[in-house]
């Protein structure tokens, strides 16, 4: 069955605030190139610009517009470490190993960071984020989390905070403690997405447009990938299509399950100045996580309502108002200018799914909402692989990854039964 990219609900304020977005051709005609790419997210985009830039030949295929991907309408926080506090992978991986996966997240984010800045792409950083207890009870797991993080990682930028510092720097008494964390913060995606584009395109890299996958086959030692107007011939080929990976391979569509996830901007909150004074992002400790901050305009972006199936709400403004409300009770009637949504990657364990899927394949996907930075430097390390330097892409390719339960058939039905379950303890 040829894969079809499902259409994302919605105008982002971010598509309205970005500027100019340019357009790239569809392919046209077949092509034989050194690698071939899949997906035209962060992933992809990267991977091509450092490897064009080393003298490999390049064409990237996206089945739709640059940006219109979860790396064009994401949350925009980047977070610090991989999406677990090391307090978990610890027990699991062993010291060494979490520290390692800790310091890739720490060259990710310098990475991210050098880039735009070389580069002239405005992403509106803004500093800080901070991570906010819903329920009582964490008080001594938030503790220890930025004692550990100071001590054995050597990142001194977590800091405890007690329920009334958390209730200032939010504006809000709805959550009861939390951590700071000074040394990262939150960006404009869509503008680093079309300012990478641009640098790809400018050093090299045939970009296209409007071009899905039908078809992946391997013909005399090198992977043909089919489109509507032409055929790929390469001899390497890298997916990074997350979780717009449809049917085009089984063995990433089974490990990695997409899930729809909203988001809503308000009016600049301009009579509203008690409310995330510092301008930080915030992402609470909910299983089905709300997660929020304000733009450099002063808009409250704020999301939180996930769908565990391929529908999307008919009213996505009504939904995140609701939520919106219960943490600040006097945005009840906050006017909502945007409403959007799309999809997210996620795995069973919540970390990035990296494996050669097929000979000369290599499937990187996964995220599971912590993907911004994380996603940019793993198209990095895929271009460092492939020309012989040492590669931190092991690290992940190391992690073990499976497949969710069902099948083709049942596993949806048992993911939305979980995730359900999980959203209902957050309200109990």
């Amino acid at each position: 069955m040829a894969w079809q990219s499902p259409i994302a609900p919605g105008i982002s304020w971010y598509q309205e605030s970005a500027g100019d977005r340019p357009t790239y051709p569809a392919l046209d005609g077949s092509i034989s190139v050194d690698v071939a790419i899949v997906g035209g997210g962060f992933t992809g985009l990267q991977a091509a610009y450092n490897l064009v830039k080393r003298g490999v030949s390049v064409v990237l295929i996206e089945a739709s517009r640059f940006g219109d991907g979860a790396s064009g309408r994401n949350g925009g926080q980047l977070g610090s470490g991989q999406r677990a506090w090391p307090d978990e992978l610890e027990p699991e991986l062993g010291y060494e190993r979490s520290r390692a996966l800790f310091d890739m997240a720490e060259n990710a984010k310098r990475h991210l960071l050098e880039f735009a800045e070389i580069h002239g792409i405005d992403m509106e950083f803004m500093p800080g984020q901070m991570n906010v207890a819903h329920k009582p009870g964490h008080e001594d797991d938030y503790h220890r989390v930025a004692d550990m993080l100071a001590t054995r990682y050597d990142y001194p930028h977590v800091r405890f905070m007690d329920r009334e510092e958390t209730s200032e720097r939010l504006g809000s008494s709805r959550y009861h403690h939390g951590v700071r964390d000074a040394g990262t913060g939150h960006i404009h995606p869509l503008k680093l997405l079309i300012g990478l584009a641009r640098v790809a395109s400018e050093a090299g890299a045939r970009l296209c447009e409007m071009t899905p996958a039908t078809g992946i086959t391997q013909v005399s030692g090198k992977t043909r990938i089919d489109t509507p107007k032409g055929t790929i011939t390469a001899d390497r080929v890298l997916l990074a299509t997350n979780a717009y990976i449809g049917n085009l391979e089984r063995e990433t569509a089974a490990h990695v399950m997409p899930i729809r996830s909203f988001i809503g901007a308000t009016v600049p909150l301009d009579r509203f100045p008690s409310i995330i004074p510092g301008s930080e992002a915030v992402a609470d400790s909910r299983f089905v996580v709300r997660y929020f901050r304000k733009s450099r305009d002063g808009r409250l972006l704020f999301g939180g309502r996930e769908a565990y199936t391929a529908d999307s709400p008919r009213d996505i403004s009504r939904h995140i108002r609701k939520q919106i409300a219960e943490i600040y009770p006097e945005l009840k009637d906050i006017e909502i200018t945007h409403s959007w949504g799309g999809s997210v990657g996620i795995t069973m364990p919540r970390k990035p799914f990296v494996r050669e899927v097929m000979p000369g394949v290599t499937s990187i996907a996964g995220y599971s909402g912590h993907g911004v930075m994380l996603s940019n430097y793993a198209g990095k390390m895929y271009a460092d692989s492939l020309v012989g330097n040492t590669s931190e892409l092991e690290l992940f390719k190391e992690l073990k990854i499976p497949p969710f339960p069902g099948g083709a058939r049942f596993r949806s039905p048992l993911l939305f039964l979980a995730l359900t379950w999980y959203a209902l303890r957050d309200r109990l």
